[in-house]
């Protein structure tokens, strides 16, 4: 399902980077993704599993700059820092995607009505029963609503 989402917000934007790099530079996604598999990890666990070699001083100084943007966080461990990331790479994207979402809805109505076609056109490409799944999410949502009395 995360590649639909990804390739259905690809779609939308016209982008040919990966949507899913929403946030955070090449570096910093690696930086992120190596945290999320392994969890607590100092700048010397990090720098190993890194796909190029990288100066210590570089990763220790974007780890430091996740940090600062609240993506990590950090405790002292004798004389290093030790980061750990402060939410899963799942709820990060979903942030993404709400964040997008939540754009295009709060755009003007062509941009809406685009959102929805595209979604639709990808997720039935894909698959018919993930259709049939939306309709069903979108009926229970519907009666949620009226449960609560909204419009």
């Amino acid at each position: 399902m995360r590649s639909i989402v990804i390739r259905f917000l690809n779609r939308l934007t016209g982008s040919a980077a990966p949507v899913q790099n929403l946030g955070l530079g090449n570096l910093e996604l690696e930086l992120m993704e190596i945290l999320w598999s392994r969890g607590e990890s100092s700048v010397r666990d990090v720098v190993p599993r890194l796909s190029r070699p990288l100066a210590y001083t570089t990763v220790m100084t974007t780890l430091d700059r996740l940090f600062k943007k609240g993506f990590l966080g950090r405790h002292k461990l004798d004389r290093a820092f030790v980061y750990v990331p402060n939410f899963s790479r799942s709820e990060w994207e979903r942030k993404q995607a709400e964040n997008l979402v939540s754009g295009f809805l709060s755009g003007p109505r062509p941009s809406r009505e685009l959102l929805l076609s595209c979604l639709l056109d990808v997720v039935g490409e894909h698959d018919a029963r993930l259709l049939d799944e939306l309709e069903k999410k979108i009926r229970s949502r519907r009666k949620e609503i009226s449960r609560q009395g909204q419009p």
